[in-house]
């Protein structure tokens, strides 16, 4: 839990650091973008209004960034249907098929200024009456410091990003540790407690057996049974603790060995036959054959038992209870699902916490809500998934886990 607690903290930490930069670069790209085009377009108006009309001395430069930036350009004058260049620092262009081009894409806009992205050029146009007078100007430079200029943001970006990434994960352990030490507090108290509550459970256990065949009298032995019964309960919430303290300490199964899960769903299916139809909820199964699996089958049973016992306890009454085990591609899926009311959807995600059950939509029933917790576990164990799904038809709990390779 901790380290994904640190992996959300550094991921939130990289989102935020991201999103400012990448607002400060865009608007420092924007500005620089903006101002290139402005000086861009300067020298269109110094272009077209230089020399009375006959075209700007060769030189016209910008500067960007204190460098003086020489920018390629010619003017052309256009009477009725007749064009003719003017000035500039373009040569063999007159009366060619490329100047065609780029005057008909031009004039296709409409419009007193613009781009002509075929060539490369920026364009304005200045209606003097008798004739239009145009300059364009090449863009080539202006594309090459703006991609110049993200280039060196990319750079500086990723470097920024190493940088805050390395502090984000120190300061993850940081502001984790208190977080950190609670846990294994807490974690090494269920553990502690579990252990010490089993020696007085068993000596209760003992002595309310021992009662039980002391021949009392009726209420005496009442008395006696619910002690016994109590007890048993009692022990059967520290197992689970236990069981869930081993988790959390990193304590797997002692074995991982090839298991016929086939097998495992036929016997638990067995065991719980007279179970369901005793409550009044026949269970039907429909098992596939040979699905192998690499696993702890005891652990594995259990997880079976643990939904199979669910199913009969929160099912409805007289309603069929289904185990399906069936193999695809990659993994073995186990279903156990059982008619009922169904579960809210606000409720479905918290089934597999610690304690947690839904008495208000399943009726008050025995268990400690430690259950799902701990098939959960198993799964995870297993490098497979737990879910459950729930509607009006049925509730439905779905383990995958991987087949042997």
């Amino acid at each position: 839990m901790i380290r994904k607690l640190r992996r959300q903290f550094v991921a939130v930490c990289m989102a935020l650091v991201a999103l400012v930069l990448a607002a400060v670069f865009g608007s420092a790209y924007h500005a620089v973008r903006q101002n290139i085009e402005d000086l861009s377009r300067q020298m269109l108006q110094q272009v077209l209004t230089a020399d009375n009309g006959r075209g700007a001395s060769p030189g016209m430069t910008i500067e960007i960034g204190g460098d003086q930036i020489l920018l390629p350009y010619f003017t052309v004058n256009i009477w009725g249907d007749t064009a003719y260049i003017t000035g500039g620092t373009y040569a063999d262009l007159e009366d060619t098929d490329v100047l065609k081009n780029i005057l008909s894409q031009c004039l296709a806009q409409g419009t007193a200024e613009g781009t002509v992205s075929d060539y490369h050029l920026r364009y304005l146009v200045q209606d003097n009456g008798l004739y239009r007078k145009l300059a364009f100007v090449d863009m080539s430079m202006e594309q090459a410091v703006l991609i110049r200029l993200v280039r060196s943001y990319l750079v500086i970006a990723l470097a920024a990003m190493l940088a805050l990434l390395a502090i984000a994960v120190a300061a993850s352990h940081w502001v984790t540790r208190p977080v950190e030490r609670a846990w294994k507090q807490q974690r090494q108290f269920l553990s502690d407690a579990s252990h010490e509550l089993k020696t007085p459970l068993t000596v209760i256990l003992s002595n309310a057996e021992l009662l039980e065949g002391a021949g009392l009298t009726d209420k005496p032995a009442r008395w006696s049974g619910n002690i016994r019964l109590e007890a048993e309960q009692m022990r059967t919430l520290v197992e689970q603790m236990l069981t869930l303290a081993r988790a959390d300490n990193g304590v797997r199964p002692a074995a991982m060995e090839p298991v016929n899960l086939s097998d495992v769903a036929t016997d638990c299916a067995l065991a719980f036959e007279p179970v369901a139809f005793e409550a009044g909820k026949p269970l039907e199964d429909h098992i596939a054959d040979e699905v192998a699996v690499t696993g702890d089958a005891d652990r594995l049973r259990r997880l079976v038992s643990i939904l199979l016992d669910n199913a009969v306890k929160y099912g409805a009454e007289g309603g069929a209870i289904s185990l399906t085990l069936e193999k695809t591609e990659r993994q073995a899926r186990l279903t156990v699902a059982n008619p009922g009311e169904p579960i809210p959807p606000e409720h479905l995600a918290h089934l597999f916490e610690r304690f947690y059950r839904v008495d208000s939509s399943r009726g008050e029933k025995s268990g400690f809500g430690l259950g799902l917790s701990i098939a959960d576990t198993i799964a995870k164990e297993h490098k497979g998934t737990l879910r459950a799904e729930s509607d009006a038809v049925s509730t439905r709990f779905i383990f995958t886990m991987p087949l042997k390779k």
